[in-house]
């Protein structure tokens, strides 16, 4: 407890001031997530200390983040639209979902798998990045201009014919399940149709409407719309908000230009009585838990996020665990991966339970707290603490923020997330994949691959075949570099080893000589195949030498096998040289050696197989 509270001044200034920091932010996450501001503020408070309590990362600010909530918004967006538009309905299997991604990140951390995190390729980590902030910038505009789609008219009306498709389409499915739909008898389905009211037409209609301008093709579909209807004071409060965060950096750091922002924006927009859309109302007092969760669960609703689940455990996981290494690199400590993301586990689930959106390590909040004096566990703990405070205390003046001022914050860390570094080097990566006539940069390929399918498609989706694309490219050019590297000549034509000079002359015509420089794997057996037929027929003895065959897998095992097989078949002896202890086990497991290399043709140096053959010529 003592060293607990060691550092106990520098961990208040740090945890208060990274909860200011996390304050605006948490706001604006919460209302881009679609579940309102007060889910990020839970998020941000539950998170935040918890994940210090039990993390890995003693200076570690956690809360909500854009990768995080731009997962969140698929989320939220399509359990509502299963539920009829209504986010209460939905709220349970959201937050059922979100309550699973941190149960799986406790896992990972339990099964120690926070160490393999790091092998996530640069490419699929920038693409990914960079598509949060196009997904943030392009779904910000039509807040920004005050364009709500399910708030006009004309455009509502288009989906009523579909709404009307929609809600027959559910009586029908009712009444199927229920066992009562027959062709003889449609009595009960024309009652049901008949006591379908307007409002629920509509309702529907307006579901339709808001999914439709939704994510960055959606929003690009109804712009034109939105720009004949631009409301010119939420523009201005916006544009304002965006200028002070810009602006109030060039002044000082040392007091977040977010707040400021926020501040200045929202108290001009107030205190003058301005006619402006405030944001959804925060709730006062404490959060209630949502046991909900638990009693009104159903396997079916949260069976399609599964993989979403996964995504966001994985995201949080990848966004803590670089979070932590800026962390070491500044305070010049060592983090515990593994408990870190137990510790971000817990906090996702409880900030889940409490109806908070998911969240992981945040750089420029934990930059913060370690510049403000944060040093231990207790800093990320104060920052929870003092936004629940702010939220007790606060809670109904924070309801008269303008949505306009959170989306202009969103506009700037949109602009902020996007991997500059990443986009820079484009021009300079060497090109070593060729398309026809054109040659490209694999690196490249696979960021633009994502960028692209995470902006207009599915960010989950993206990632897994960017993923996809980066394994078979490093397969490739591991099969290339060591087919490059392995050759197959006879000892006159090879430049032989040091060991190989002083080989008998008579004998280099007859002995081929096989270096293996490098793993024989699935993405090497086809080169494989073809630099053993350059072996000629003539051939009466064979040396492979695996000095750098460090790895041998089933498909290498398999195609080495047919390869002695034939070579044997063709009167051919063979000798091992130097067999490393994975490839020698690989091969005794399927009987390799010794029902086909016997060990007395197995050496462990190029001077004894030399012996071998000048007794056998």
């Amino acid at each position: 407890m003592k060293h607990f509270f060691s550092n106990f001044k520098g961990d208040l200034f740090g945890g208060i001031t990274a909860g200011i920091v996390a304050l605006p932010l948490a706001l604006a996450f919460g209302v881009s997530s679609g579940m309102g501001p007060s889910a990020g503020l839970y998020g941000a408070i539950f998170i935040s200390f918890f994940a210090a309590l039990f993390g890995g990362t003693n200076t570690q600010i956690s809360g909500p983040t854009a990768p995080m909530t731009a997962v969140s918004m698929v989320v939220v967006a399509g359990i509502v639209a299963m539920n009829d538009g209504d986010l209460e309905k939905a709220l349970p299997a959201i937050l059922l979902v979100f309550l699973l991604a941190g149960l799986l990140q406790i896992i990972l951390g339990l099964a120690g798998l926070g160490k393999y995190i790091r092998y996530i390729p640069y490419p699929v980590i920038s693409g990914f990045m960079t598509a949060i902030g196009i997904i943030i910038l392009v779904t910000q505009m039509l807040p920004s201009i005050g364009y709500y789609p399910k708030e006009d008219a004309a455009f509502v009306d288009q989906f009523r014919p579909r709404a009307e498709e929609v809600i027959l389409k559910n009586i029908l499915n009712e009444e199927s399940n229920e066992g009562i739909l027959v062709l003889e008898d449609f009595q009960e389905t024309l009652v049901r149709a008949g006591e379908v009211s307007e409002e629920n037409i509509l309702k529907e209609a307006q579901t339709l409407a808001n999914k439709d301008a939704s994510g960055v093709i959606g929003t690009i579909k109804v712009l034109p719309r939105a720009l004949q209807r631009i409301d010119w004071l939420e523009l201005a409060l916006a544009l304002a908000t965006i200028v002070i965060i810009y602006g109030f950096k060039r002044i000082t750091t040392a007091i977040p230009s977010a707040l400021v922002a926020l501040l200045v924006v929202s108290g001009v927009a107030y205190g003058f009585e301005l006619d402006y859309r405030p944001i959804q109302q925060i709730p006062g007092g404490f959060p209630v838990p949502h046991f909900d969760i638990f009693s009104e669960f159903e396997l079916a609703s949260i069976t399609p996020y599964i993989f979403t689940a996964l995504t966001l455990a994985l995201l949080g996981a990848i966004d803590s665990l670089l979070t932590s290494v800026v962390a070491d690199n500044m305070t010049k400590t060592q983090h515990k991966p593994n408990k870190e993301l137990m510790g971000q586990g817990i906090g996702n689930s409880i900030a889940a339970i409490f109806g908070g959106i998911p969240g992981a390590g945040a750089t420029i909040r934990t930059v913060v707290n370690i510049n403000a004096g944060g040093k231990t566990r207790l800093s990320g703990m104060i920052a929870g603490i003092l936004l629940l405070i702010i939220l007790l205390a606060l809670g109904p003046i924070a309801s008269k923020i303008p949505a306009a001022v959170l989306a202009g914050i969103l506009v700037t860390v949109g602009i902020g997330v996007i991997d500059y570094k990443g986009l820079r080097a484009v021009p300079y990566l060497p090109r070593d994949v060729k398309f026809g006539p054109f040659k490209l940069s694999s690196e490249v390929l696979i960021m633009f691959v994502v960028m692209v399918l995470s902006s207009i498609w599915n960010l989950v989706y993206a990632v897994g075949i960017g993923l996809v694309i980066a394994s078979l490219m490093f397969m490739k050019k591991m099969g290339d570099l060591t087919a490059k590297r392995s050759d197959v000549k006879t000892l006159k034509e090879e430049k032989g080893w040091a060991d190989e000079v002083n080989f008998p002359e008579d004998l280099k015509k007859e002995v081929f000589i096989k270096h293996l420089k490098g793993p024989l794997f699935f993405g090497f057996t086809s080169e494989f195949q073809q630099l053993a037929k350059q072996i000629p027929k003539t051939a009466s003895t064979v040396v492979i030498r695996m000095d750098r065959m460090q790895y041998l897998d089933q498909s290498g095992l398999y195609t080495l096998e047919d390869v002695l097989m034939d070579l044997k078949n063709a009167g051919v002896t063979l000798l091992f040289v130097h067999v490393l202890e994975q490839p020698k086990y690989m091969m005794e497991r399927v009987k390799l050696i010794p029902s086909l290399i016997p060990e007395d043709q197995i050496f462990d140096d190029f001077e004894a197989c030399t012996s071998y053959i000048k007794k056998n010529a």
